[in-house]
């Protein structure tokens, strides 16, 4: 059901909301002020938002509620400022709104929160809104974490996961690590049977997070990650030009580079 994540691109529960969204795969835009403002300079271009004939930030934050389906808002304790504003502006033209107190609710059950209000209100892009980097410094990651949960209950559902686990390969895992993304590639084109390859080639982009979902724990212990391995974890902090990159962030991007990969031969295979 959920199709895109939009945000103002500030940084906090903005810019986390967008990660999410390009990690999975998942469409993700919004609207932004002028100049691409944020309280720490322009937004990086690598975020596909709009830009505002206004620097106002109350504009973006009428124009991300009125582009959505409904609006969440994560944060902690009473709101204030911009989130305070988000909540009124989205019950003034009745549009879904969803506020999630931290101080009161634990992230899982956030997660499940969450899920409920987009299934209930049938919810195809979801405004995600919440305190800045500044106000609240441990919200991007709470922020990440809800969502991240949520996306994999959403999965649950679908039963995917049942029908991926014959792809998952069965037996030890070598003790080779990779020390670069190339070397992790070549180790999983070595482990994985050739249906497994081809399943993962012409999976379609969209659907990335049901490889992640299934694959992760065996990528984590075949790269060596759930041993440390902290010279692979920084080459691919560097590959993905972020530092707070995290080992499941990084399992996904040997993932996406992986599928491309298989892509070049294996769909060829299904073309002959």
């Amino acid at each position: 059901m959920l199709k895109k994540i939009i945000s103002g691109g500030q940084t906090g529960a903005d810019r986390a909301a967008l990660d999410v969204a390009i990690k999975f795969n998942i469409e993700h835009g919004g609207w932004i002020p002028k100049g691409r403002k944020t309280e720490k300079g322009p937004l990086p271009l690598k975020y596909r938002l709009n830009e505002m004939d206004t620097a106002d930030y109350r504009a973006r934050t009428e124009q991300n509620i009125v582009d959505s389906h409904g609006t969440v808002i994560i944060s902690r304790g009473e709101l204030t400022g911009g989130s305070k504003l988000t909540q009124s502006f989205a019950e003034f033209i009745g549009r879904p709104n969803c506020y999630i107190d931290l101080l009161n609710t634990e992230e899982f059950e956030a997660s499940i929160i969450l899920k409920s209000f987009i299934l209930e209100n049938e919810i195809q892009t979801l405004n995600v809104a919440g305190p800045r980097l500044s106000h609240h410094p441990g919200i991007y990651m709470d922020v990440k974490t809800i969502l991240e949960t949520m996306l994999y209950l959403l999965f649950l559902d679908t039963h995917q996961d049942e029908c991926l686990k014959e792809h998952i390969p069965a037996g030890p895992v070598k003790e080779n690590f990779p020390q670069t993304l190339k070397e992790a590639i070549d180790s999983l084109c070595d482990d994985l049977p050739l249906k497994t390859k081809i399943f993962i080639a012409r999976l379609e982009s969209h659907n990335i997070h049901s490889l992640y979902f299934t694959l992760l724990e065996y990528v984590r212990q075949r790269v060596g990650f759930d041993r440390g391995n902290p010279p692979f974890l920084k080459e691919c902090s560097i590959k993905m030009k972020d530092d707070k990159c995290t080992i499941e962030d990084a399992v996904m991007e040997i993932l996406k580079q992986f599928k491309q990969h298989l892509e070049k031969d294996h769909l060829l295979r299904r073309v002959k």
